[in-house]
C-alpha cells in the first residue's frame, strides 16, 4: 500500500514546475495515491483502480455546455474511488475549467487540481510511480525486518519482556500486555511520551472491545490484538495508535501475538516438568522426609533444606471471583518466586495450589510469603492462606495442613484482590473461625451443631428464612434495625421472625450465652460446609 498522498504528489518537482492550484477538495488531499493514470476518455470506470490519480488535458471530456455529461464524469471518478482529478490548462481550457465540472467535483468529494503550465504527463506519471514503488519497496524491506525480528525471537523462545521490547523498537509507542481481567502484566513506554497511559487502566480497557482478533479502537487510540483461542482468550496486546494503524503496525501486533502464544506453549511445557518434580518433592517431604537422596533432589531443584525454615501456603480462587485455571495460578506462583528469588516448591493438589517456601533459619518467612502472594494477587484475584513456619522438615506437613485449615475457615464470600487487601490469611487473623478450623471434623463439633440448629432446620425446611434471619441478627448485634435492613425487611417482619425463632428453639435471644452458642454453631456449620 502506497504511503504517498495527493498533497505529497503535488509537492513533487515534476508537479511543482507545472504550478498546481487546488480548485476543489483542499481538505481531501490526504487521500492515498496508489498510481497515476493519464486519459482523455469519458468512460474511466473500467480503467481505474481505487487510489488512482487521473491526469487529463480535457480533450475527451464533454463540452462545456454538457453539464450532465461533466457531472456523470465526476460521478464516475467517485465511483471508481479515484484519489483526485488533475487537469492541465492550455489545450482544452486555457484559463479555467468549467464551473459545472467544479461543482460536480465538489458534490462528489473529488479533489480537483489544475496545472497552470503545460507539462509532460509522462514525467508526472514517472514521478508518482517512482515514489509509489520506493514506498512499496520500503514496506517490503520493513515487512522483512518484522518477519526476521519475530522469527529470531521465536527460535530463541523469547519471553514477554523481550517480545514487548521488540514491539517498542518497531513501533516507537507504548505497548501493554494485559491478562483476561484487563490487569496489566507488562508495560513498556517506547520512545513516545506515556504519561498517564496506564491511569485507570482496568476500567478503560474493559470498555474497549474488538470484533475480530485484531482491531483498532479510534476513541481510545489503541490497536488491540486478542491472545489465545477463540474459545478462551487469556489476555490482549495493546499498542498505542492515535491514528488509523498501517498494515505494518497490524503485522507487528499479530506477529507479536503469535510469538507470545508460542512462548506460552514453551512455558507450559517447562511448567509441566517443573510441576511434576515439585509435586513429587513436596509429597515426599510431607510423608517421608528421611527418604535417601530426597534432600539432594531438593537442592538440585533449587529448594535448599539445610539450616532453613519452611512455611506452607495454599492458594484458591475465591467463589465470588469466578472460575480459574489452576494451572495458570501455578505458573503465576512459579514466575513470582523466580522474580523474587524465593526458593519454593509449587504444585497443584485437590484443585488448589500448594506452595512450600524455604528461607534461611535466621529469617522470618511471613514477609516473604506476603510479597510472594501480593505479586500473584496483582495478576489474578486469589485467596492465599499460610500455616505456621517450621524449623524442621518434620513440620512441613503440619504447616501445609494448617494452611488448608485456614483456607477452609475463610468466609466463602471473601475476595482478596491484591496488595490493597490482606495478602496472606493466617490462623491468628481468623479468631474463632481459626479455632473451628483446627478442630476440623471433630465429632463433638458436629454433635454440638446438630443440637443447636436441628429444630430450626426442621421448622425452616421449606424456605430457610429463619436461619437467614438468625444469621442477620447475630451479624448485627448492636442494631436490629440494621439486621432487618440487610434482609430488606421491615422491622415488624423481622421481629416476627425472631419471635418464631425463639418459639422453635425455646430460648431467649436476649441471653448473651444463647447468642454465643448459636453463633458458634452457625460458624462451625459454615466452616464444615466449605471444607466439604
Amino acid at each position: 500500500m502506497s504511503s504517498l498522498t495527493v498533497a505529497e504528489a503535488l509537492q513533487l518537482p515534476a508537479f511543482q514546475r507545472a504550478e498546481p492550484v487546488v480548485v476543489v477538495g483542499e481538505e481531501l488531499l490526504g487521500r492515498p495515491v496508489r498510481w497515476a493514470h493519464a486519459t482523455e476518455q469519458r468512460d474511466v470506470v473500467p480503467l481505474l483502480r481505487p487510489g488512482d490519480l487521473v491526469l487529463t488535458m480535457g480533450t475527451g471530456l464533454p463540452d462545456d455546455a454538457d453539464v450532465e455529461g461533466l457531472r456523470r464524469f465526476a460521478e464516475d471518478l467517485a465511483e471508481a474511488e479515484s484519489s483526485g482529478l488533475v487537469v492541465e490548462l492550455g489545450t482544452r481550457w486555457t484559463d479555467a475549467v468549467p464551473s459545472s465540472l467544479v461543482e460536480a467535483c465538489r458534490e462528489q468529494s473529488v479533489p480537483l487540481v489544475v496545472l497552470t503550465h503545460v507539462t509532460r504527463f509522462a514525467a508526472l506519471t514517472q514521478a508518482i510511480g517512482e515514489r509509489v514503488v520506493d514506498a512499496q519497496l520500503h514496506e517490503l524491506v520493513d515487512a522483512q525486518r518484522v518477519h526476521e525480528t519475530f522469527t529470531e525471537l521465536s527460535f530463541a523462545q523469547a519471553g514477554p519482556a523481550e517480545i514487548l521490547d521488540a514491539v517498542c523498537r518497531l513501533t516507537g509507542g507504548p505497548v501493554v500486555l494485559e491478562n483476561a481481567e484487563h490487569r496489566p502484566l507488562d508495560f513498556l513506554t517506547g520512545s513516545a511520551p506515556a504519561a498517564g497511559f496506564l491511569d485507570n487502566w482496568q476500567a478503560r480497557s474493559s470498555r474497549v472491545t474488538v470484533a475480530r482478533r485484531t482491531g483498532w479502537d479510534e476513541k481510545a487510540g489503541w490497536l488491540v490484538t486478542r491472545l489465545g483461542t477463540a474459545e478462551r482468550d487469556w489476555g490482549r496486546l495493546v499498542i498505542a495508535s492515535p491514528e488509523r494503524p498501517s498494515q505494518r503496525l497490524v503485522a507487528v501486533a499479530e506477529r507479536a501475538a503469535a510469538a507470545l502464544a508460542l512462548h506460552r506453549l514453551h512455558d507450559r511445557d517447562r511448567d509441566n516438568a517443573v510441576r511434576r518434580v515439585h509435586h513429587e518433592l513436596m509429597t515426599a517431604l510431607q510423608s517421608a522426609p528421611d527418604t535417601p537422596g530426597l534432600l539432594d533432589r531438593c537442592e538440585v531443584a533449587g529448594f535448599p533444606t539445610r539450616r532453613r525454615r519452611f512455611l506452607g501456603m495454599v492458594a484458591r480462587r475465591p467463589v465470588a471471583a469466578g472460575p480459574q485455571d489452576v494451572g495458570e495460578v501455578v505458573s503465576a506462583f512459579v514466575r513470582a518466586a523466580h522474580g523474587l528469588r524465593v526458593p519454593a516448591l509449587v504444585c497443584e493438589a485437590d484443585r488448589e495450589v500448594r506452595v512450600l517456601v524455604s528461607v534461611p533459619a535466621t529469617s522470618d518467612p511471613d514477609p516473604v510469603a506476603d510479597r510472594l502472594a501480593a505479586r500473584v494477587q496483582g495478576v489474578t484475584p486469589l485467596l492465599v492462606a499460610a500455616g505456621r513456619a517450621s524449623p524442621t522438615l518434620d513440620g512441613i506437613g503440619t504447616s501445609l495442613l494448617e494452611a488448608r485449615q485456614v483456607a477452609d475457615a475463610v468466609p466463602a464470600t471473601t475476595v482478596t484482590t491484591g496488595p490493597a487487601g490482606a495478602a496472606v490469611r493466617r490462623l491468628a487473623d481468623l479468631h474463632v473461625r481459626g479455632l473451628l478450623a483446627l478442630l476440623g471434623d471433630d465429632d463433638r463439633i458436629r454433635v454440638f451443631v446438630e443440637r443447636e440448629l436441628h429444630r430450626l432446620r426442621e421448622a425452616d425446611a421449606d424456605r430457610g428464612t429463619l436461619l437467614v434471619a438468625l444469621r442477620a441478627f447475630l451479624d448485627h448485634p448492636a442494631s436490629k434495625t440494621d439486621a432487618a435492613a440487610s434482609l430488606h425487611l421491615s422491622r415488624a417482619a423481622f421481629y416476627d421472625r425472631l419471635a418464631k425463632i425463639q418459639a422453635v428453639l425455646g430460648v431467649d435471644l436476649d441471653d448473651a450465652e444463647v447468642r454465643l452458642s448459636l453463633h458458634l454453631a452457625l460458624l462451625a456449620d459454615e466452616v464444615s460446609r466449605q471444607r466439604s
